[in-house]
């Protein structure tokens, strides 16, 4: 682990480096996570550098004082610049929430990093939570988040080591910050301003994510200037944790296109 500081707090985050001299990736997890869900994504370093990040009040990153909605948005895409400007990634990856993260750099802090491509994975350009996950997680915070790892939703068929990963940052995250994140992403709204991302992209989305179900990839590949879809079979929302190597495979294949246009 490495941290990196910026904005008066600590960024924790991590490398997998094995000498590739591709575009180096910089991985962002979503609401409740850390970059734990990206350990299946070192295996691609052989190519290029893999970069995962605890975004603030995640895993070992210092939290930051911030209303959920734009600011806890802008909060963590602050998290991302610092990270990427460390670790020189050009290519950043965000699941869910870290989509709109992804998204919300790339529509406000291009003039502060370069960014050659991006990957959105498991996300789109709105993300709105169901009125009945929201009441739990502000009055039953372990029924939210045993009902988001029952099958269909996180995982289309959950595997005890995996959920372990998802289920176990949830909780440590605590109610109050996993809160903060979802209704951030109840609030995210791009769709009128997708025509001003101008990098190429990638929707990667698990064949069954009923979270953000494959309309939600295709309408990115139809409103970004350049962005297609590729989907992993037998996958839900968490498809680099469920089903690695179709997701890495979705990856590798991009970032490839990426170096040879670079």
């Amino acid at each position: 682990m490495q941290t990196v500081t910026h904005h008066g707090r600590e960024t924790a985050y991590e490398v997998f480096d094995r000498g590739g001299d591709g575009a180096g990736v910089l991985c962002v997890h979503g609401s409740g996570g850390t970059r734990a869900v990206w350990k299946s994504q070192a295996r691609i370093a052989d190519d290029r550098p893999v970069a995962a990040l605890d975004l603030s009040g995640h895993g070992d990153s210092e939290d930051v004082d911030a209303d959920a909605g734009y600011e806890t948005l802008s909060a963590y895409a602050d998290d991302v610049v610092a990270v990427a400007d460390a670790t020189d990634a050009t290519v950043l990856c965000g699941n869910s929430l870290g989509g709109a993260v992804v998204m919300h750099c790339l529509l406000e802090r291009t003039d502060e990093f370069a960014v050659d491509a991006a990957v959105y994975a498991g996300t789109g350009a709105k993300l709105a939570v169901l009125s009945d996950l929201r009441d739990w997680l502000a009055n039953d915070f372990e029924r939210a988040v045993d009902w988001l790892h029952d099958p269909g939703r996180l995982y289309q068929t959950p595997q005890d080591e995996v959920v372990e990963i998802s289920k176990t940052a949830m909780l440590q995250c605590g109610q109050r910050i996993v809160e903060r994140d979802f209704l951030t992403a109840h609030t995210f709204d791009v769709r009128d301003r997708l025509g001003e991302i101008s990098v190429p992209g990638r929707a990667i989305v698990g064949e069954h994510d009923a979270l953000t179900p494959p309309r939600y990839h295709d309408y990115l590949a139809s409103e970004l200037p350049e962005c297609d879809v590729a989907v992993v079979e037998d996958a839900a929302h968490l498809a680099m944790l469920e089903r690695p190597n179709g997701f890495n495979a979705a990856l590798a294949d991009f970032c490839e296109r990426v170096d040879e246009e670079s």
